[in-house]
């Protein structure tokens, strides 16, 4: 069962079938216990009518004899007296139930002497009656009514009763019963429920038919899509794509998305790929420089050049370091939240430094001390292989933004090189040396604190003709705002 149900497609079509049986049931229910009510109802009026005109002619003084409502072929009628004495009854009634008299012959009729009253007796009844009592000739107004049988030459059906009282100035108060067949609300109700009982299943065989159908053509793209990327998975194609439908639905909507994650996922294994490629190229060398040195110094222990094993084995530590640091980055590193102050921590950078000159105000930010101090410190270093004499450091708040500036009387960098400096293991013309202008990776790792910061790093034009490298961060309290990876 689980299996069976076990797609978005057979759930879908059995969810829906299940909401329009139920509201089929409850709206058929309604229907028949309406269409009952109001046949009901129609056969009450009928025979509310027909007790009404038995009643008024006997309100008449019409003999039991000559009433004409006892001769309907198909409305039995009855009357009775206070005490429930069978008085008249319709010629054909052979059987009744539901009047509360089951009776159908009349009892004798009473002598002359005996059916006149006393009319002193007929004033004095007419003293003790209750409120509700009727004058002489006059009819109830309402009506009361159940539901019974009766057989009337020898057919049983089923009638609706109405009883309405009346008061005759000769035999005092009487009731008359008169029924109404209910075959025809018996036969509507059964045609109704018939064809509901006919209908309701093929409608939700058509219901589930087409939420199939739709609903399969609805998920045809997400099977596209699975299988594209079972493919991919099972290529480890990057450069792959899922197809995306013509549509503006959540469909195509996820396809769009996939492809932007697969894209995004290519570009970080390319980026890793040639991480990894710059990374052993960069190694290579040192590794290489200090080996030969070693077997130099194996082979001719009075050629070894101490100093320079030294300086080769502090650039691969460093180097080392700057790549561990670069691959924690990579996995999504986030700095502390802790208050730091800027200005502080610019004079603690620039400690030491020949020719740095610190401007600073009072700014706190939020982040790691650690890597901040790490940002100006790869972009003091960035400012002393090129400035010629001077470089000064700027902190200030701009609007809602804690702003460092760096800025050297270098050459500059080139308007076109302003971004490709900050990629990794990038080092422009004048900064070739691998002794001078170290592994290209100081600006890169700096940038990529400065987002985790929720900040950003640029390069421009400082007003002494030289570089001015910009880092802004959001003041301690304000929304970082997402970083980018």
């Amino acid at each position: 069962m689980s299996r069976l149900f076990g797609s978005v497609r057979s759930r879908a079509t059995l969810g829906a079938t299940l909401v329009v049986a139920v509201a089929l049931v409850a709206a058929g229910t309604a229907l028949l216990l309406s269409l009952r009510a109001n046949l009901t109802g129609e056969a009450g009026t009928r025979a509310e009518r027909s007790a009404q005109a038995v009643a008024s002619e006997l309100a008449a003084r019409t003999p039991l004899d000559k009433l004409s409502g006892l001769d309907a072929e198909d409305t039995p009628v009855q009357i009775v007296d206070e005490d429930g004495v069978l008085l008249a009854a319709s010629e054909d009634l052979e059987r009744i139930s539901g009047t509360g008299t089951s009776e159908v012959t009349p009892a004798p009729a009473p002598s002359d002497e005996d059916d006149r009253d006393d009319p002193d007796d007929r004033d004095d009844d007419r003293d003790n009656r209750d409120d509700d009592s009727l004058d002489p000739g006059e009819i109830a107004a309402g009506a009361s009514y159940t539901n019974g049988t009766a057989t009337i030459d020898g057919d049983t059906e089923d009638y609706r009763f109405a009883a309405v009282e009346v008061e005759t100035p000769d035999r005092g108060r009487l009731t008359v019963h008169a029924g109404a067949p209910l075959a025809a609300e018996h036969s509507a109700v059964g045609t109704a429920l018939t064809a509901m009982l006919i209908g309701f299943p093929l409608l939700l065989g058509v219901v589930a038919a087409v939420t199939w159908l739709v609903t399969g053509r609805a998920l045809r793209p997400v099977e596209g899509i699975r299988r594209e990327m079972a493919a991919i998975t099972a290529s480890e194609d990057l450069r792959r794509r899922v197809p995306e439908p013509a549509t503006h639905d959540e469909v195509a909507r996820l396809a769009r998305t996939t492809n932007a994650t697969l894209a995004a996922l290519e570009a970080s294994v390319e980026r890793q790929r040639a991480f990894v490629a710059d990374a052993s190229h960069e190694l290579r060398s040192p590794i290489a420089s200090l080996r030969t040195q070693l077997e130099v110094a194996a082979a001719h222990p009075e050629l070894l050049d101490l100093d320079g094993a030294v300086e080769d084995t502090v650039r691969l530590q460093n180097l080392a370091a700057d790549l561990l640091l670069l691959a924690r980055l990579d996995t999504g590193e986030r700095p502390a939240g802790t208050r730091v102050d800027l200005a502080a921590l610019a004079r603690e950078a620039a400690a030491g430094r020949e020719g740095v000159t610190v401007e600073a105000e009072p700014v706190e930010v939020s982040g790691s001390r650690g890597q901040l101090s790490r940002v100006l410190a790869n972009l003091l270093d960035n400012a002393e292989r090129h400035a010629r004499e001077r470089i000064t450091v700027t902190v200030r708040r701009e609007g809602g933004a804690a702003v460092v500036g760096v800025a050297d009387d270098g050459e500059g960098v080139a308007e076109a090189d302003r971004e490709r400096i900050f990629e990794r293991f990038v080092r422009l013309d004048a900064a070739r040396s691998r002794d001078d202008g170290g592994a290209g990776l100081g600006l890169a790792i700096a940038r990529d604190m400065a987002v985790r910061h929720g900040g950003t790093l640029t390069a421009g034009a400082a007003p002494a003709g030289g570089a001015l490298f910009e880092l802004r961060l959001p003041l301690a309290g304000a929304d970082r705002g997402t970083p980018r990876a």
